[in-house]
């Protein structure tokens, strides 16, 4: 069953407009995008733009079982995986955030990730976390910089417009973290 399109006022309506995280305490994965699309401020959904990865990607790495839609969001709780933002804000482009406002939705994250102590948080981002956490030279994979005992591992950007990036090969960088959060003591399978 498809889901009909929002029509261009609301998507206009929605600019500047919240998601609400998906979250919980002590989470194994805390992914972090950079922003809410305007689709994404219509549905109240992450990653609802149509075109974007990471619901495949999820999927295609074993983070989830089957690939979840956007509305079934709140499943990713039962996974151990949950989904928030460095910028709060919806916006038509990720471009349209400066790095100002990176910088701030990096301090707010920061103390986010304080308080909910998940064991990774995944910023699905590289200019993102590069721009929010002051590291120019990051590099896709796992950082150095922890937020207490919260490891961070930056993750390719699923948007159908980073073309530097497949679904596979995603997958493969997305799964390296899956590994990784498994290893942990007292992690399982999803």
């Amino acid at each position: 069953m498809s889901v009909p399109l929002p029509s261009p006022e609301e998507l206009r309506a929605a600019r500047d407009g919240l998601v609400d995280d998906v979250v919980a305490p002590g989470l194994s994965v805390l992914f972090c995008g950079i922003n809410p699309s305007l689709m994404s401020a219509v549905t109240g959904h992450h990653f609802a733009r149509p075109g974007n990865r990471f619901w495949p990607v999820l999927r295609l790495s074993g983070f989830t079982p089957r690939q979840l839609a956007p509305a079934e969001q709140h499943l990713l709780l039962a996974h151990g995986l949950g989904i928030t933002n460095v910028v709060a804000r919806a916006t038509a482009r990720a471009d349209e955030v400066d790095a100002a406002e990176f910088r701030e939705g990096g301090r707010l994250l920061r103390a986010k990730v304080a308080r909910l102590r998940p064991h990774w948080l995944a910023v699905v981002g590289i200019t993102a976390y590069r721009t929010a956490f002051a590291e120019p030279k990051a590099v896709i994979g796992p950082q150095e910089r922890t937020i207490g005992g919260t490891g961070i591992w930056v993750l390719p950007n699923p948007s159908g417009l980073n073309a530097h990036w497949s679904a596979r090969s995603m997958a493969e960088e997305y799964g390296r973290l899956r590994a990784a959060a498994l290893a942990e003591p007292g992690r399982r399978e999803p």
